[in-house]
């Protein structure tokens, strides 16, 4: 899976990087490289997050099933 995020340098310096397909995942990092590292972690959290959301939102109708992107 690919998302885009966006890479901003900070004012007290290193980098802020966020994924706006995500609202709400957000990072930081000294360097470029790992502030890029550091959402991706924060992308799996959000999206393991969000799939819990789902399951445990989840009624009667509707199955759970997994796909692999």
């Amino acid at each position: 899976m690919k998302l885009k995020v966006t890479l901003e340098e900070a004012e007290e310096g290193g980098y802020i990087v966020s994924c706006p397909a995500l609202t709400g995942c957000h990072s930081q990092g000294d360097t470029a490289e790992e502030a890029l590292e550091n959402i991706r972690e924060a992308i799996e959290g959000c999206l393991e997050s969000l799939s819990d959301e789902k399951i445990s939102s989840l009624t009667t109708q509707g199955k759970i099933i997994e796909v692999t992107v």
